[in-house]
């Protein structure tokens, strides 16, 4: 896959941008370890969605919390193989692994344990550890890279479920700028920690890519092969400390209830700087029973892709606001296909920049203005799959109001690694050879911005 100049040059902003978001995953305590087979036995049972703690509604302090939540906090480590690589062990010839470390939280009373799906995606062996010390072997029942969430079943005939306490799951929803909560993992490998902070903003839009969301070892460090695709919307901003190992931990409010779901941080070094993201817990009340019973999530999907309208954009369309969701191409047979929504069919220059012009430009969906293509992707998450929303759409400078139901992203995604609607264009080929160049230079940056040490481990050890 490859780019023109001027893509290149998109792709280094975005990557300079970028490249201080990083996966609370432990990104930087990966080791490599010799596998070792498991003799682990799968064991039946009832699989139950609903959360099952009870929690007192009073406030309590944060020794509370922590007395109340740290046995049903585990650290998860997960095995990834990687089978370039061959080791010798005792004359034998076995290939060598990279082991990551994140956090997770029981959700019921059935072995089910929440996580990131960055933590656990591409894992052929997960082992989950009790605050006590007892660790159980288990296994990805389910995860969805379009929330980051994923669901381990623990697979020990000798793990008892009743031995541990769900967490209860709060109500993201109510949740206000200002508030106290806490975040519970294993930061850096350390078991059971505990920070404080407040609930900095609501609503954030966390952005991601098509390797971040599947392959933990890259990061959100942008590559050749990776750049910004799609956002989880409806993020948690907190300032409570989180770094690389509190991936899949809990976030609670002073009830002790879980809010979030901590999986990101916004930072120059890769350590905490007073700004995470965690997946809000209304996100994983929807996904997370859905999960387990089917391993996936089918997310509503209109099938279009485009960009957000700038002040040039508006200029050469001689629009009259700078708002709005430029459509630029429209998936085959897809639900915006089927309503008749137009793709773009003029490819214009805009001040160095070919943007495909004469598509839709979608204004509103329902009853909410859409500005940029965030509206769009928060309004469709609180949707469902054959939902019908109305697109107030700009064409010919006329409105016009056209009725879409929603499809899945399981049926009409190209690229089922791919999120649903887009809003980043696809690269465009150029000549051979060059995606190695950027490559190089990507790691330049980030040993310029991160360090060597970090950087190596992201690109694998260095360009």
């Amino acid at each position: 896959m490859f780019w023109s100049n001027k893509e290149k040059e998109l792709q280094k902003e975005i990557f300079t941008g970028i490249i201080t978001l990083i996966l609370v995953q432990s990104i930087a305590y990966t080791n490599t370890f010799a596998q070792v087979p498991s003799n682990t036995t799968s064991f039946d049972q009832e699989q139950q969605p609903a959360n099952t703690n009870v929690t007192q509604n009073s406030t309590k302090t944060f020794t509370d919390i922590f007395k109340q939540t740290q046995n049903s906090t585990v650290q998860i480590k997960s095995t990834m193989p990687n089978n370039n690589e061959i080791i010798i062990v005792n004359g034998n010839p076995i290939s060598k692994n990279n082991v990551a470390l994140g956090s997770g939280f029981v959700y019921d009373t059935q072995g089910h344990i929440i996580t990131n799906n960055h933590v656990v995606s591409s894992t052929n062996k997960v082992e989950v550890t009790f605050v006590d010390g007892n660790t159980y072997s288990a296994k990805v029942i389910g995860g969805d890279p379009y929330t980051d969430l994923a669901v381990l079943q623990i697979t020990d005939n000798n793990f008892s479920p009743q031995m541990v306490v769900p967490l209860m799951i709060g109500n993201s929803s109510n949740l206000q700028p200002g508030e106290a909560v806490a975040a519970i993992g294993n930061p850096f490998g350390l078991y059971g920690s505990i920070t404080e902070g407040i609930v900095s903003g609501i609503g954030r839009l966390l952005p991601l890519s098509e390797t971040e969301s599947i392959d933990p070892q890259q990061g959100l460090f942008g590559s050749a092969k990776s750049s910004p695709a799609f956002s989880i919307p409806n993020i948690i901003q907190t300032d409570a400390a989180i770094n690389p190992g509190n991936s899949g931990g809990p976030l609670l409010n002073m009830k002790g209830e879980v809010i979030g779901i901590n999986t990101a941080i916004f930072s120059n070094s890769g350590s905490n700087s007073g700004v995470g993201f965690a997946i809000p817990s209304d996100t994983m009340k929807k996904v997370v029973p859905s999960l387990i019973r089917s391993g996936s999530y089918k997310h509503p999907y209109l099938g279009v892709s485009g960009i957000d309208i700038t002040p040039d954009i508006a200029k050469v369309m001689k629009l009259n606001e700078t708002k709005g969701f430029l459509v630029t191409d429209i998936t085959s047979r897809s639900p915006a296909d089927k309503a008749g929504i137009k793709g773009g069919d003029v490819l214009t220059d805009i001040n160095g920049t070919e943007v495909q012009l004469g598509g839709d430009v979608i204004i509103g969906i329902d009853n909410t203005t859409v500005r940029k293509i965030d509206d769009i992707l928060t309004y469709l998450d609180t949707k469902k799959v054959g939902d019908t929303v109305n697109l107030k759409v700009l064409r010919d400078n006329r409105i016009e109001d056209i009725a879409v139901t929603l499809g899945s992203s399981q049926n009409f995604a190209p690229n089922p690694s791919l999120p649903p609607d887009s809003n980043i264009p696809r690269p465009s080929p150029e000549p051979p050879g060059s995606s190695d160049d950027l490559m190089k230079e990507f790691y330049e940056n980030c040993v310029n911005m991160a360090g060597k040490d970090l950087c190596d481990r992201l690109f694998g050890g260095g360009r």
